[in-house]
C-alpha cells in the first residue's frame, strides 16, 4: 500500500515537472523558429525559467470573480487535473521503472476521461459569467466532443487487428509483427490531427483564441488555478506524445537500445513536432475546424475501418 502511495506521488511530481519544462522547451524552440533568443535570463541558457515561472503562479494572488458561481469556479481546474492525471493509468509502465496494474480495457477508459474533461470546460466557462469566457467555453467542448469521436474511430482499427483494448498487448502485437504506423497510416494521421484538436494546440486553439475571445474560457482565472489549466495542456500533450508511441510506433519494445531511452527518444521527437506545427501553421477559423473534421476526418476513418475490417474478414475466412 506504502510502496503504491510513493510510486504514485512520484509520478504525479515527474509529470508535473516534465509538464512545466515542455513550456521552457517549447519557448525556446519558437524562439529559435523565430529568429529570437526565447527566455535566457534564469539560470545557464535560461533553463531555469521554468522554476520562475511556478514560483510566480504559487506566489500570485488567487482571485475570484464575486459574481461568479465560485463552487463550480474552483471545481473546474481540479476535474481537468484529475481526468489527465487518471489518464496515465492505462500506460504500460511496469516494465519501464513502475510496477502497475494495466486495465483491459485502457482504451475505452481513455476516451471516457477525454469525455470527462469537457466538464471543466463548461464549468470554467459558465461559472465565471463572462461571454468571452462562455463562447471560449461553448467552442472548446463542441470541438473536444467532435473530435473525441474521430480519436476513437481512428483507434478501431488496431484494435481490430491487435483484438484488445490493452496497449500493453498492442505493444506486443507490434514487437511480433509491424509498427501500426504502417498498416494504419490513415487511422494515425487522424489521431494526431484529432489530438492536436482535442488539447486545444495550435493551430487548433480557436477557444482561447486571444484577437477573438481574449483567452477564452480561463480568462477569469488567476494564480494556482490558471496555473493548472496551464499545467494541464502540455500534460495532455505529453500524454497525446506516449499514446502516439504507444499505439503506433511500438512503444518501448526494442532489442538494440535500452528500452527506456529508446521510448524517451520517440515521446520527445513528437513533443517537437507538436511545437513545430505551432510555429509554422496559422489558425483557421472555427467554423472551418469543425467542417473538416466531419467532412474530412469522419469518413476517412470511416473507410479505414472498412479496409481493415475486410481484410481482417477475408484472412480469417
Amino acid at each position: 500500500m506504502m510502496n503504491n502511495i510513493i510510486q504514485t506521488t512520484i509520478v504525479i511530481v515527474f509529470i508535473f515537472i516534465i509538464g512545466a519544462f515542455m513550456s521552457f522547451i517549447e519557448r525556446k524552440a519558437l524562439g529559435l523558429w523565430q529568429d529570437r533568443y526565447g527566455p535566457n535570463r534564469v539560470g545557464y541558457f535560461g533553463i531555469l525559467q521554468f522554476i520562475a515561472d511556478v514560483i510566480k503562479i504559487i506566489f500570485k494572488e488567487d482571485w475570484i470573480p464575486p459574481f461568479s458561481d465560485k463552487k463550480l469556479f474552483c471545481l473546474a481546474p481540479i476535474i481537468s487535473l484529475l481526468t489527465i492525471f487518471l489518464s496515465f493509468i492505462i500506460l504500460p509502465l511496469k516494465k519501464l521503472f513502475f510496477e502497475t496494474d494495466l486495465n483491459n480495457v485502457g482504451i475505452l477508459f481513455f476516451l471516457a476521461l477525454a469525455g470527462l474533461n469537457v466538464y471543466s470546460i463548461l464549468f470554467a466557462g459558465y461559472s465565471s459569467c463572462n461571454k468571452y469566457a462562455l463562447i471560449g467555453a461553448i467552442r472548446a467542448s463542441a470541438q473536444s466532443i467532435s473530435y473525441e469521436v474521430f480519436i476513437g474511430l481512428s483507434l478501431m482499427g488496431l484494435v481490430s487487428i491487435s483484438g484488445s483494448f490493452n496497449i500493453m498487448n498492442i505493444i506486443e502485437y507490434q514487437n511480433q509483427h509491424l509498427w501500426f504506423i504502417i498498416s494504419q497510416i490513415i487511422g494515425f494521421i487522424t489521431f494526431l490531427i484529432s489530438g492536436i484538436a482535442v488539447t486545444h494546440r495550435h493551430p487548433f486553439d480557436q477557444p482561447e483564441s486571444e484577437q477573438e475571445l481574449a483567452d477564452g474560457y480561463h480568462i477569469e482565472y488567476s494564480g494556482m488555478k490558471w496555473g493548472i489549466f496551464f499545467i494541464s495542456e502540455y500534460v495532455n500533450i505529453i500524454f497525446i506524445s506516449i499514446l502516439i508511441v504507444n499505439l503506433f510506433f511500438g512503444g518501448y519494445l526494442n532489442s538494440n537500445f535500452p528500452s527506456f531511452l529508446w521510448f524517451i527518444f520517440k515521446i520527445f521527437f513528437f513533443l517537437i513536432l507538436f511545437i513545430i506545427i505551432r510555429a509554422s501553421i496559422p489558425r483557421p477559423r472555427y467554423d472551418q475546424v469543425m467542417k473538416f473534421g466531419w467532412k474530412y476526418c469522419l469518413p476517412l476513418n470511416l473507410i479505414n475501418l472498412l479496409i481493415t475490417s475486410s481484410i481482417i474478414l477475408y484472412y480469417n475466412t
